[in-house]
C-alpha cells in the first residue's frame, strides 16, 4: 500500500520533509541541511506517489525498497520517514545524540525503514543490484528504488554496478542521481567529470529521464514513466536539484555541502519556508 491520503498534496509533503529536516539540524546546529532541502521533493514523489509500503510494518515482505546510497543525506530520509509514519515526529529532537534511532549517517541496524547503511559513498547502486536479483529469484513484484549522489560517480563500484543491473535486466530498479554539482571538495563536475550523463547511462542499456528534481510535476512524471518503462531495462532519473531550495539565503551559499547556521538563522529559515507554505 501507499500511503497519499488525498487532501495532503504532494507539495506539502514536500514542504512538510524540509521542514522537519530543518528542526533536526536546528538540534545539532549544523549539518547536510543543503541536501535535504534539494532532495525533498524527489523524496516526498517516491513515498507519497510511487512507493508501496505499510508504515507501522516497515519489514513488511511486499514493500518497495528504498536504499539511501548517500548516508550523509540520512537527515533528509529521516524527514520523509517522520513525514509517512514510520518514525514518530517527536524522536526528530533527538537526531545525532547518543542513543537515538536517527545517527547522523544512516544506518539500517538503527532506523526502522532505513534498508542499508550507507557511510561509505558508491555502494548503494550495487546493493539494489542484488537486491533486485534476489526479488526477481523470489517471484515478487517489489521495487527497489536508490538515491546516490553526484560525487558517487567518481567511483568504479558504481559504473560496475550500472553495467551489471543492465546485463540482468533489473527492470524492478529505479535509481535517482542527484546532480546538484557540489561535493565536499568543489562542484562535482570539477572533480571528475561525467557528463554527458544521460548519453552515457543509455549507451548503458538504461531507461533514462533527466528532470529538474525541484518541479514535482516533473518528478512525478518521471516516476511514473519508469515504472511504466518496459523492454527489460532498469530506469535512471537523473535529478538536477539546487543546494539550499526553499531557504533563499541558504540557496545564495557559494559553499553548502556541510553547513553550520547560526543560531538566530534557524528560525529564519522556518520563517521561510513558512512563507510558501503550501495548502
Amino acid at each position: 500500500m501507499t500511503i497519499s491520503p488525498s487532501n495532503v498534496s504532494l507539495e506539502r509533503r514536500a514542504w512538510n520533509i524540509r521542514r522537519h529536516a530543518i528542526r533536526m539540524g536546528e538540534v545539532q546546529g549544523q549539518g547536510y541541511i543543503a541536501q535535504a532541502l534539494d532532495i525533498a521533493d524527489v523524496l516526498a514523489t517516491a513515498y507519497f506517489h510511487a512507493m508501496r509500503y505499510e508504515p507501522q510494518n516497515p519489514e513488511w515482505e511486499g514493500r518497495d525498497r528504498f536504499l539511501l546510497s548517500n548516508g550523509h543525506y540520512a537527515i533528509a530520509l529521516y524527514a520523509a520517514l517522520i513525514e509517512a509514519g514510520i518514525v514518530p515526529e517527536d524522536e526528530l529532537e533527538t537526531y545525532g545524540f547518543d542513543d537515538s534511532r536517527l545517527p547522523m549517517s544512516g544506518m539500517a541496524s538503527y532506523t526502522p525503514g532505513m534498508e542499508m547503511s550507507g557511510g561509505s559513498l558508491g555502494l548503494g547502486l550495487s546493493i539494489a543490484v542484488g537486491k533486485c536479483l534476489g526479488l526477481k529469484r523470489k517471484g515478487s513484484d517489489s521495487r527497489v528504488y536508490t538515491l546516490f549522489s553526484d560525487g558517487e560517480l567518481d567511483e568504479g563500484s558504481v559504473w560496475e554496478a550500472i553495467m551489471s543491473a543492465a546485463h540482468y535486466k533489473l527492470d524492478n530498479l529505479i535509481a535517482i542521481v542527484d546532480v546538484n554539482n557540489q561535493q565536499a571538495d568543489g562542484p562535482s563536475t570539477s572533480m571528475l567529470g561525467f557528463e554527458p550523463l544521460a548519453e552515457k547511462l543509455a549507451a548503458f542499456n538504461w531507461f533514462v529521464q533527466r528532470v529538474d528534481g525541484n518541479d514535482l510535476g516533473a518528478v512525478r512524471a518521471a516516476f511514473d514513466a519508469a515504472k511504466d518503462a518496459n523492454g527489460g531495462r532498469p530506469s535512471m532519473i537523473i535529478a538536477d536539484t539546487l543546494m539550499g531550495k526553499g531557504i533563499p539565503f541558504l540557496e545564495a551559499r557559494d559553499k553548502n555541502h556541510f553547513i553550520r547556521v547560526d543560531a538566530h538563522e534557524w528560525q529564519l529559515a522556518l520563517a521561510a519556508l513558512d512563507e510558501r507554505k503550501p495548502a
